[in-house]
């Protein structure tokens, strides 16, 4: 028998020389996304400030989605996860118990449970916020023996199979060939206009002939992030947890993007005083941009038995370090809240101008996640990109990417805040008088 011939590699040379610039190109999946609308090559960042390997600096109103709520590299951050490396401190540890581990829930139960009378147990999911979402699911449907789920138009909650289900865009929804089920589609607050949606949801669930199927849960967001900024009223959000009681679901409320300060609070249903039964944190969770997701759970509902619900990389102890610090830094009292509210005032103030400035535009968002809306993509998109040539990183949402979205770290000092947001009028109008002159 003749053995195949075996390929030498070439050297390493050889695959530089032949990729060159275009490595990215040449050898990273099609899937991405967020690098082809802002096609430059980060080499270095701190707070809001990032710089590309040519040295061109950027203010960053994208926080690499939410993820980055205190800035990239924050000093306080940084030194414990470098402090806590040097000591030899244990990385990984599946669920074993860890000293990082520990540390993190007395701060996190200190800082975030007590202040507000939970006694939700904390459990520790895969490393991303789709694992949180989906682990909630798999959980609410696994107390109440149902399987349908009650998700809301414009919502997004990640694009593995059952967080998709539940996740409105149809882009993200056809890469699933047909494996969508279990999820009843509702409209969210405001969808329809001032008809009141939570009495539709009501009228659907108590008539035996609807055809829809009584839910294990509720599933939401308090912000639309990717949905194009929808607010959820304190009101709504009141009813629909008391329709869940009712009815005997759970109410999941998915804090991945809203949580961690984005709206003012460290959780985003502080202000509608709602105690959800799950919540699903995750990205700014760590506080430095590492992998950490978690559930919230009331005691009732933790009924998993051991290890019905895994995964390796729960027991983060890098991320647990850093999000103790950020915990510690940031939550301990009431300071970093008064100042970002201050500050955000200001950046509302800013927001409304610059919409107020476009034909058709319109503000959207609450706290430190706002927008503009211009009702048609191709607008939002051209302010994108000359807001990136001008130096300012952002991104577009909405279902048809219609919404400019304004993510910049909760620390951004008001002086680079003020700068970013005139970028951003400077090319709201450089676009709308290009537009206009077209037509």
């Amino acid at each position: 028998m003749t053995l195949p011939t075996r390929r030498l590699a070439p050297p390493r040379e050889a695959w530089l020389s032949a990729d060159g610039p275009d490595i990215f190109e040449r050898r990273e999946s099609r899937a991405r996304s967020y690098s082809r609308r802002i096609p430059i090559e980060i080499a270095t960042a701190s707070g809001s400030l990032v710089q590309d390997c040519a040295g061109r600096e950027y203010i960053d109103f994208l926080s690499a989605a939410g993820s980055l709520n205190y800035g990239h590299n924050d000093p306080d951050l940084r030194e414990a996860l470098i402090d806590y490396i040097r000591r030899d401190g244990v990385a990984a540890s599946l669920d074993l118990f860890t000293a990082a581990k520990r540390e993190f829930l007395e701060v996190f139960s200190a800082t975030v449970l007590a202040p507000r009378d939970w006694d939700h147990v904390v459990q520790f999911t895969g490393p991303t916020g789709t694992n949180a979402v989906e682990a909630a699911l798999k959980l609410a449907r696994t107390v109440t023996g149902r399987s349908n789920v009650i998700a809301f138009t414009n919502g997004f909650h990640g694009v593995t199979l059952g967080a998709l289900a539940a996740t409105g865009n149809s882009l993200h929804r056809s890469a699933a060939a047909g494996c969508l089920q279990n999820v009843t589609r509702a409209p969210y607050d405001g969808y329809l206009g001032a008809y009141d949606t939570v009495e539709y949801l009501q009228r659907l669930l108590t008539d035996s002939s609807s055809g829809v199927d009584p839910p294990a849960a509720f599933l939401l967001e308090v912000v639309q992030g990717e949905g194009g900024l929808n607010v959820a009223g304190g009101a709504w959000l009141r009813r629909l947890a008391e329709l869940a009681t009712e009815h005997g679901a759970l109410l999941v409320v998915d804090e991945v993007q809203t949580g961690c300060g984005r709206l003012g609070s460290f959780l985003g249903v502080d202000a509608a005083g709602v105690v959800p039964d799950i919540v699903a944190l995750s990205k700014s969770l760590s506080g430095y941009g590492l992998p950490l997701s978690v559930l919230l759970i009331k005691p009732e509902f933790d009924v998993w038995e051991p290890g019905q619900h895994n995964g390796t990389f729960r027991g983060n102890n890098h991320a647990f370090v850093t999000a103790r610090a950020a915990l510690q830094k940031f939550w301990s009292d009431d300071s970093f809240a008064i100042d970002m509210g201050t500050r955000e005032l200001q950046f509302e103030r800013h927001v409304r101008r610059i919409a107020q400035s476009v034909a058709g535009a319109r503000p959207k968002g609450a706290g430190w996640m706002r927008g503009i809306d211009f009702g048609t993509g191709v607008l939002a998109r051209e302010v994108q990109q000359r807001c990136l040539d001008s130096g300012l990183i952002l991104e577009t949402a909405g279902p048809n990417d219609s919404v400019v979205k304004l993510l910049p770290p909760l620390t951004t000092p008001l002086e680079i805040l003020e700068k970013g947001l005139g970028v951003l009028a400077e090319s709201v109008a450089d676009a709308a008088a290009t537009r206009d002159a077209a037509l």
